[in-house]
């Protein structure tokens, strides 16, 4: 796949040009909005308006990394949804009825039961420490930790200095650090040695 190719083809109004630029980032650009939102209803939504947000401003795309532009767009859609919900809060009845993390394709027949409780356990502790970090921080953390973003792809992706990168993410890793702390749910091999 040529990029720029795809990226010319699709400002000129070639849909399938921008489609396939679609479905060589959809994955990655949900990923970021679920780790933001923490509900897959409302990554859907951030990944679709992002989409449909970059489509529009393609013509104004000045080059350089597509992806970091495009990751830019779907967290830029995560904020507008995050003031959304912070101003009006709801739950969604479905929700509480079923585990939408839950999948028996992705079980590990060869974990304990055990095993897979503490994982998942630790696992939603970790969403949640997450949850509770400043939106800047929990970004960073999540393309950096999650992504395997470097402090520059990052720092293109959020608009800001390397520095304001490394220091965010320096604060929110210890913030997530200090909360896991104090979790019960932390299996023992994942806890600090205190002395």
């Amino acid at each position: 796949m040529d990029e720029q190719n795809l990226i010319a083809a699709a400002r000129r109004g070639d849909t399938q040009a921008f489609n396939k630029l679609v479905l060589t980032y959809q994955t990655l650009v949900y990923n970021v909005a679920y780790r933001m939102l923490h509900d897959p209803a409302a990554a859907t939504d951030a990944t679709q308006e992002a989409f449909i947000s970059a489509f529009r401003a393609l013509h104004g795309f000045r080059g350089g990394s597509f992806k970091a532009w495009l990751l830019r767009i779907v967290t830029n859609a995560c904020y507008d949804q995050l003031r959304v919900a912070k101003r009006r809060p709801t739950s969604s009845l479905d929700d509480m009825l079923v585990d939408p993390d839950h999948s028996a394709i992705l079980i590990d027949h060869a974990e304990s039961p055990e095993d897979h409780a503490v994982r998942r356990d630790l696992g939603h502790a970790i969403q949640k420490g997450l949850d509770g970090l400043p939106a800047e921080q929990k970004l960073t953390v999540i393309l950096s930790d999650i992504q395997g973003f470097s402090y520059a792809e990052i720092a293109q992706v959020t608009g800001v200095a390397l520095g304001t990168v490394k220091s965010r993410l320096s604060r929110g890793r210890a913030r997530l650090r200090d909360y896991l702390q104090q979790q019960e749910l932390l299996p023992k091999q994942y806890r600090l040695i205190s002395r």
